[in-house]
């Protein structure tokens, strides 16, 4: 299964757990012509806040279209866009649900993408049994229909456009990106593959897995997935701790913030949003048993154990990267990985 560009355009639910971040980009890439935020044409809304992004909505008030399953390559599914026509063209997000599951269990992220800027569908699957390879050419064809044929082409850029999938929906994006190089971002979600060598991947790429997932361990899937990819390929790896396979599936702040500043940041090259991705961040967070948000000094020798005096702790992960997008490294060859806070 091979894409030429798009010919149209040549489980629990994770609250109050924490998420360890690693970014890695390429020098070359991370100091690349992303434009200056005053001369950027494609940002879209207010400069973000921590909070703005970790909101429920964005500021963009959104409409929706169903689409029909009668629609050619792929289930059907819901379009949801920003209603205003005077912020010129938007990027698109193509979202696919994971093995058995429908559209229900990835809806949440259509009205919570779109209010940030972009037009999102959340895609239905011609079978809920699909493997990830004709989930690769559904998403393909959902992206076709998006940029060509919708009721809302006229609202999106065709060249700024992004896939995300959860299991088999995960892999499939893996497989959509690697034989389409075009696409701007991509987020697997818990991604399931037999695959496990993604080093031809050209997208950037933000991969989540989940510390408690038995179907789809992170260990065999998700972080094989990331090991694999260029190190010069903008890439990073955010697992969610304590949290089951099916994570994706429920409303989720912490796979939200990320998603909305990785596709930010590489949909629609706006570097306002590099600063929640870099520089990953440089300490350590843990997260009391009241709740209570503490910051503590990155460590570089050995690993602390799991739990320290009544507090959470991440672990930082066994490769670190050598360093971050669009930071300078704090040190000879490395930078810090680290962790955030996340809640529902």
């Amino acid at each position: 299964m091979q894409h030429a560009p798009s010919t149209a355009r040549s489980g629990r639910r994770l609250t109050g757990a924490l998420a360890s971040l690693a970014v890695a980009v390429g020098i070359g890439v991370a100091s690349g012509a992303a434009a200056h935020a005053a001369d950027n044409p494609y940002e879209r809304g207010p400069d973000p806040t921590e909070s703005s992004i970790e909101a429920t909505r964005g500021t963009y008030p959104v409409s929706e279209r169903n689409v029909s399953s009668w629609v050619s390559g792929f289930g059907g599914g819901t379009i949801y866009y920003p209603t205003t026509t005077g912020d010129a063209t938007f990027g698109a997000v193509v979202v696919s649900p994971g093995y058995t599951g429908t559209e229900s269990t990835i809806a949440w992220l259509g009205p919570r993408l779109a209010s940030q800027g972009f037009v999102v569908l959340t895609m239905a699957t011609n079978s809920i049994y699909d493997q990830p390879d004709s989930r690769a050419d559904q998403l393909q064809a959902a992206l076709d229909y998006l940029t060509g044929s919708s009721p809302v082409a006229d609202r999106i850029d065709e060249d700024r456009l992004a896939l995300m999938g959860h299991s088999v929906g995960g892999g499939g994006t893996l497989r959509a990106v690697d034989d389409n190089p075009d696409i701007k971002a991509a987020i697997p979600m818990t991604p399931w593959h037999l695959k496990k060598d993604w080093s031809s991947v050209a997208t950037p790429t933000l991969i989540f897995g989940a510390e408690n997932d038995s179907v789809a361990r992170h260990e065999t899937h998700a972080e094989p997935f990331y090991e694999s990819l260029d190190d010069d390929l903008p890439k990073a790896y955010l697992e969610l701790d304590g949290a089951s396979h099916f994570a994706p599936n429920y409303s989720n702040t912490t796979i939200a913030k990320y998603s909305i500043s990785w596709l930010k940041r590489f949909v629609d090259d706006d570097d306002r949003y590099t600063q929640f991705l870099c520089p990953g961040p440089l300490d350590r967070m843990v997260l009391g048993r009241r709740g209570v948000r503490e910051h503590l000094p990155l460590l570089t020798s050995a690993p602390p154990p799991d739990r320290a005096g009544g507090r959470t702790v991440v672990r930082p992960p066994a490769r670190v990267p050598r360093h971050s997008i669009g930071c300078r490294r704090p040190g000879p060859g490395t930078t810090p990985a680290g962790a955030s806070t996340a809640s529902a």
